[in-house]
């Protein structure tokens, strides 16, 4: 067998998982150093993270994904012969499990060519990915591994209109300056004829908020922990996840659910080629963010974006909205 080819295969694929380990281990330690210790929220989702966030929006407490999926029920049947799409992105597709109602509405209208769901998990977007092939078999899955917040790279030539999709109100783990930025990202993939789907989850009653992100069976608390093992994984650290608890708490200044991994004891950690991490007892690492937003400040980060609102539709029983945007024409 040749020996060449994978050669020259393996060089690229070793220096991009280098350049994404590089990557990682700054953003680790810049977070480690901080006042407010912090992890990237995007570094949860390995494919047992993502399982884990799966069974999350099952639960009782996770009201999020069920006034989604109503919304979306209730909204791309209308919605989807006007949009016209042949070309759906998803970005943070996880299972796909919502998008499906997207999906679904544009094969009725008779638009539908294309899928493109954008995770950082590739494993677990590739299973997803074999799902979708399977249920729609006339449907074009080109899946893709990336960093979003980085840059949004599609294959070349997607069949247009395209509608971008960012669900799960998602947005909110991002602060307002980055929230825009990403968005603008979105805008620079979008033309005329094209469409951004945002779901944004609303503000509401604390203690409802405060319970769908610690719910009674320990769930989500597992699944803030798996941070510390997909570090662990990734980077070569020493983090002990037992010796951390899931804490929970709403900030009403700022309008956002905050997550933290709370040191029970002294900690150590060893990040290798960057010292050591020492965590004092009771000292909290942030490891997420959660935005709750109303109309005007949805429409405002479209604005700083380029964008503006065409369709804003909410679910009563759980406050939660779609909105549908584009380029200004």
């Amino acid at each position: 067998m040749p020996q060449s080819a994978p050669r020259d295969v393996a060089v690229p694929d070793r220096r991009a998982r280098d350049t994404a380990r590089a990557r990682m281990l700054e953003e680790v330690r810049a977070g480690l150093a901080a006042p407010q210790k912090t992890l990237p929220s995007k570094y949860f989702y390995d494919a047992r993270g993502s399982a884990l966030f799966e069974r999350i929006t099952e639960l009782p407490e996770y009201y999020l994904t069920r006034a989604e999926r109503r919304l979306l029920a209730r909204e791309m049947p209308r919605w989807a012969p006007r949009l016209a799409a042949r070309t759906v992105v998803e970005l943070g597709a996880g299972s796909a499990s919502k998008t499906r109602l997207v999906l679904d509405a544009l094969h009725e209208a008779g638009t539908l060519d294309v899928f493109v769901p954008v995770d950082v998990s590739g494993d677990f977007l590739e299973l997803s990915a074999r799902a979708l092939r399977r249920e729609y078999p006339a449907l074009r899955v080109l899946p893709v591994t990336a960093d979003f917040t980085h840059a949004l790279a599609l294959p070349d030539g997607l069949p247009r209109p395209l509608l971008t999709a960012f669900l799960g109100s998602t947005l909110g783990n991002f602060p307002p300056p980055e929230a825009a930025e990403l968005l603008r990202h979105v805008a620079g993939v979008l033309e005329r004829d094209d469409h951004f789907l945002l779901g944004a989850d609303l503000r509401k009653d604390v203690a409802v908020l405060e319970a769908a992100y610690d719910d009674a069976a320990g769930v989500t608390a597992a699944f803030n922990r798996n941070i510390l093992l997909v570090v662990n994984d990734a980077l070569g650290t020493d983090f002990v996840p037992h010796g951390f608890r899931h804490r929970a708490v709403y900030d009403p200044r700022h309008h956002r659910i905050e997550m933290h991994l709370v040191a029970e004891g002294p900690q150590e950690v060893h990040l290798p080629g960057a010292g050591v991490v020492r965590i004092a007892d009771g000292e909290s690492i942030r490891t997420e963010v959660s935005y709750k937003y109303d109309r005007a400040e949805v429409e405002r980060l479209l604005g700083e974006a380029g964008l503006v609102l065409r369709a804003w539709a909410t679910d009563e029983r759980e406050p939660f909205a779609l909105a549908l945007a584009g380029r200004p024409r």
